[in-house]
């Protein structure tokens, strides 16, 4: 009877060691260190949040037409990466100071439609205007491309936080700068293109004016490189937590030394 005993001690004290070791690999974060990511991912959440609502919506520029005498009604367009919009605006909605028709919040008439040249290629036309569909099409794909980089990001801060895997704070942190630096290149695309269209013609006298589907652009572009930052602060191991402290203690000590 004391062989087997033996045994089933020594299993059991296998079965223990492999248990604790497991749990060792697994639980690497301090409750501190998982504040300070989800405090963090929480600011990458916040942009990742404004770039799909400046991707998704449809007011990144806003065209509008001059108002004219003896006239009830005044154009007006807006657009994004997809899609367009073309309004007719009633003048008595339009403020007495204003020179154009507009804002394109303003309740009127509106025809919205997907751009052609994600179907057939061709280009768009507004306002007797022609859009360059290669600076378009760029810019949505970078879009795109900046989203999946999030999607990356997220995915490897999830895993971090689930298995404590402390190393997935760098890819992540460079997948969020990347993807912050591309939302804002694809504001500098778009821009390029609407200069363009403003420029292909100039029969109808128009001025053109950001909306604030761009300013979340900005915004999240930033917020995005900022949380990039956090996560390599966090990824590197060796950085004191209170670096005040250290220069308050260099201090005293040099004080007492003379």
């Amino acid at each position: 009877m004391m062989w087997p005993n033996f045994f089933l001690q020594d299993e059991e004290q296998r079965m223990g060691m492999r248990t604790r070791a497991g749990g060792k690999r697994r639980k690497t974060l301090t409750d501190e260190q998982e504040g300070k990511i989800k405090l963090a991912f929480f600011v990458a959440i916040v942009g990742m949040t404004l770039t799909v609502l400046a991707v998704g919506t449809e007011f990144w520029v806003e065209l509008n037409t001059f108002k004219q005498n003896h006239t009830a009604i005044c154009e007006a367009a807006h657009y994004g990466l997809w899609k367009f919009c073309y309004k007719k605006l009633w003048i008595e909605d339009v403020e007495e100071q204003r020179a154009t028709c507009g804002p394109a919040e303003l309740p009127g008439e509106a025809n919205c439609s997907y751009f052609k040249f994600f179907t057939t290629g061709e280009n768009a036309h507004i306002f007797q205007r022609t859009t360059k569909k290669e600076l378009n099409i760029t810019a949505a794909v970078v879009s795109l491309l900046s989203i999946t980089l999030m999607a990356v990001g997220s995915l490897c801060i999830t895993m971090a936080l689930s298995k404590g895997i402390e190393f997935l704070l760098k890819p992540a942190s460079i997948f969020f700068i990347i993807s912050g630096i591309m939302v804002l290149v694809c504001l500098e695309i778009f821009r390029h293109s609407v200069r363009w269209l403003i420029t292909s013609d100039e029969t109808v006298p128009l001025e053109y004016e950001y909306s604030w589907s761009v300013a979340c652009a900005v915004a999240a572009g930033s917020i995005l490189i900022f949380g990039g930052g956090c996560f390599i602060l966090l990824s590197i191991p060796s950085l004191p937590k209170k670096p005040w402290e250290y220069c308050i203690k260099g201090r005293s000590s040099s004080t007492t030394t003379s």
